[in-house]
Formats: structure tokens, sequence, C-alpha cells
């Protein structure tokens, strides 16, 4: 994963939204949040955010027939979305992606 990271990632809007509603539930202030990452050098340097535009909301829309039955969540069809259109890897920790099959390459870590 730190190679990963020190050769750059992205993520869309929507997945730094969930990320940050997530440091919301334990309490952290979302705003305190990303102002650090963004000082850290995390957002902006390793990490690049995305927006989500109608072609990516489109391919988002596309992806829920093919990943319905897994469960997957918008915020996780953004990602694939994104990786399609940067044809990139996924990388994630949760092993149920391995089955996904939409023409993105899946690498499940840690």
């Amino acid at each position: 994963m730190s190679r990963a990271l020190a050769a750059r990632c992205a993520i869309t809007a929507v997945n730094l939204a969930e990320a940050l509603s997530k440091m919301a539930d334990h309490g952290l202030d979302p705003n305190r949040v990303l102002g650090e990452w963004t000082v850290r050098g995390l957002l902006g340097q390793v990490v690049l955010v995305y927006p989500v535009d109608e072609e990516l909301a489109l391919e988002i829309a596309r992806l829920r027939p093919s990943t319905r039955s897994l469960g997957l969540s918008l915020g996780d069809r953004a990602c694939l979305a994104l990786a399609r259109r940067l044809r990139t890897p996924v990388l994630t920790s949760d092993r149920l992606w391995s089955r996904i099959r939409v023409g993105v390459t899946v690498r499940v870590v840690g």
C-alpha cells in the first residue's frame, strides 16, 4: 500500500466525502481533517481528488446492474468508474471485490 501511495493515488470527490464522513462518525471535525491532510501533502500531492462529472456519473450508474449482487455502494461504484476512466487498478481491503468483473483490475491488500 505504501508503494501505491508513493506513486500517487486517485479518488473521487464522493470517496473523499465518504472518508470525511467516517472521520465525523468518530467525532473528528471533517474541515480540520481535510485541512490536515492537505497541509501534510496527502491531498493534492499523494492523493488526487477527481470531481464527479456527467460522464463519470453515467459510468457509476452503468456499473449498478453488474455490481448489485455484491452490494456495492455508490461510493464503491465511483471508485470503480474512476479506475476504468484512468485505466488503473483498484486497491481495496475488501476481499469481496475480488469477485468484481467489470473490466478493472482489483488488488486486495492487507
